[in-house]
């Protein structure tokens, strides 16, 4: 049986979990590649550092030019995070004809199609499953088996720490910081959770997606999003009662020949599959052309979940090496002409702070009629404070047509603040 030599770049949490998965799946691994696979050398900052993992310290290199440069290594696995040095180890790593394994998503995000395209002229596999939905293979299934269908949306809770803070918010009334310490404490968040909590790492994910289902790149930066800081437990019992749960999406949807991106805090109808997908669970929702709906569903992060999507990949490379397959991916192509523009139209969901008087509703309907948008229902809670929580959900309209009214109501003093402003999911 062909040996296949690997290199791994990093042993955190993703690597520890590579690592273990080889440890305690070696003979299941090697069988299903038909290869015997083994991991010959590791890159860490510090030799000396207590790990979860019994290694060899034979194995492990403060150099990376130990794995670029050993003949003997067929594929490197870059498990850093960030986006440097990984994204200049990756891009080395292709040039000296090493096959690429790496979960990276800000580094997929921002340079995927430059380093496909450096793979594509080396002739060598670059594969990132795992840089979205963790254990779920939702890059393989829509650029292999879904791959023959137009797609008309896609719609993802692709961020287990925002999803696993509302979740708990939504089940026990809590309010956003207290979660989140609570998360942090059991590793569900970073210590510096902003990432997660503002949406970027969402918005990295959706870019990748939109490149691998519409074939259209989208920067990361370009994308409209808002993170879940500005959350009460007030709105996702107001939510409730309108029979939604909050969810922070990550949401591309084709209306005609545009394509509409964003990831935003949304009301999501409890009839609605994405509405149970609760804690650090990970979810995409898709309707295609051909395939209809269709849900992915598991856990969205995680060492040993991560890890299963990084082996996943190696085997499949791994089973190529020595053959005559091309182990190239082609770049995404936009074959139907879509044009990128942003956030479209929703329904929203509007909290205000009103003063508790007569007419004060009256004020904000006419300045909603005055720019072109309806009200679908509106819920007042008064608890005899001098300004009240009242609740509008508007049916479609543009962010532009809100910020157009707030403008208007600004000018009476009758709001307090607008508390929140969240899109509504139709299903």
């Amino acid at each position: 049986m062909k040996k296949i030599n690997i290199g791994l770049l990093g042993l955190g949490n993703v690597g520890t979990g590579v690592y273990s998965i080889f440890q305690t799946n070696h003979d299941k691994i090697s069988l299903s590649a038909q290869k015997e696979l083994s991991i010959k050398k590791i890159l860490v900052n510090n030799l000396n550092k207590d790990r979860e993992v019994s290694v060899s310290p034979d194995t492990l290199t403060t150099s990376a030019k130990d794995l670029f440069n050993d003949p003997e290594i067929d594929i490197i696995v870059e498990l850093l995070g960030g986006i440097h040095p990984a994204y200049d180890y990756i891009k080395e790593a292709l040039k000296a004809k090493k096959h690429v394994v790496t979960a990276n998503k800000a580094v997929i995000a921002t340079y995927g199609r430059e380093l496909i395209q450096i793979a594509i002229d080396n002739h060598v596999a670059l594969r990132y499953e795992a840089s979205v939905g963790g254990g779920i293979p939702i890059i393989n299934t829509l650029s292999k088996p879904l791959s023959v269908n137009h797609f008309e949306e896609m719609i993802g809770i692709v961020n287990g720490t925002t999803n696993y803070i509302l979740t708990q918010m939504t089940d026990y009334g809590l309010d956003y910081d207290e979660v989140l310490k609570a998360a942090q404490d059991k590793g569900f968040a970073e210590a510096d959770p902003t990432s997660d909590v503002e949406g970027e790492d969402a918005a990295y994910k959706l870019s990748i997606l939109i490149s691998t289902a519409f074939g259209m790149e989208v920067p990361p930066a370009s994308i409209p999003r808002e993170g879940i800081t500005k959350i009460s437990k007030d709105d996702i019992e107001y939510a409730s009662q309108f029979g939604y749960k909050i969810k922070l999406l990550a949401t591309a949807k084709k209306s005609d020949d545009h394509l509409e991106f964003h990831v935003h805090p949304t009301l999501v109808p409890n009839t609605h599959p994405l509405a149970s997908v609760s804690n650090e669970f990970n979810a995409l929702f898709l309707k295609g052309n051909a395939v209809d709906e269709l849900m992915l569903y598991g856990k969205g992060a995680g060492s040993l979940p991560t890890g299963s999507a990084v082996v996943g990949d190696i085997v499949e490379i791994a089973k190529i090496i020595g053959t005559n397959f091309d182990p190239t991916i082609s770049i995404p192509e936009n074959s139907g002409n879509l044009k990128p523009s942003g956030e479209g139209i929703s329904k929203y969901y509007i909290h205000f702070r009103v003063e508790d008087k007569p007419g004060a509703l009256g004020i904000i309907s006419t300045a909603f009629g005055n720019n072109g948008i309806s009200i679908e229902t509106v819920m007042q809670r008064s608890r005899g404070e001098k300004y009240v929580p009242v609740i509008y959900i508007l049916h479609d309209c543009t962010r532009e047509q809100l910020n157009s009214t707030f403008d208007d109501i600004s000018k009476d003093n009758t709001v307090k603040e607008v508390r929140s402003i969240l899109r509504v999911e139709e299903y």
